[in-house]
């Protein structure tokens, strides 16, 4: 996770916390004046439109006091949803055995992306996917973006 994101997290953790829910993650996508801040949380009764409402007003009053982006942005609040991203570690662990989709920072073998069941997860800093009968070992620190790949 990028530093301004952990920064991001550290901030508003507390805040969702609360709420009663759990932050599972943000992203930041920064476009000018069209940039967005979302946030993802979870309860393990599940999440609904009021308990997102909750949130964003809840870390909403935070951000206009804390003022931690200097441009203008907009606040989303979501559930992880059925293809939910995943941030952290234990994130991971949760899913061995599911397919993921993973976007690494610096290619591999001159390729970014990779969508494959996660095998394992070595000393907690690689995960082993599988592409094509094929397993990757890919570092955790060069994961860009991951997400589950939902069953239909």
């Amino acid at each position: 996770m990028a530093k301004f994101e952990q920064k991001l997290t550290d901030l508003v953790r507390p805040a969702v916390e609360e709420t009663g829910k759990t932050l599972r993650g943000i992203e930041y996508i920064s476009a000018g004046n069209n940039s967005v801040l979302r946030l993802y949380i979870d309860h393990e009764n599940g999440i609904n439109v009021d308990d997102c409402a909750e949130v964003s007003r809840q870390v909403g009053a935070l951000l206009d006091v804390e003022d931690p982006i200097s441009s203008e942005y907009s606040l989303e609040v979501s559930s992880p949803g059925i293809d939910c991203p995943l941030f952290e570690l234990a994130h991971f662990q949760e899913v061995i055995g599911e397919t993921i989709n993973v976007r690494l920072s610096i290619p591999l073998n001159g390729r970014r992306k990779f969508k494959g069941p996660l095998v394992a997860i070595e000393n907690d800093t690689v995960l082993i996917v599988q592409v094509d009968s094929i397993d990757y070992e890919l570092a955790i620190s060069n994961v860009d973006k991951a997400n589950l790949v939902a069953k239909i």
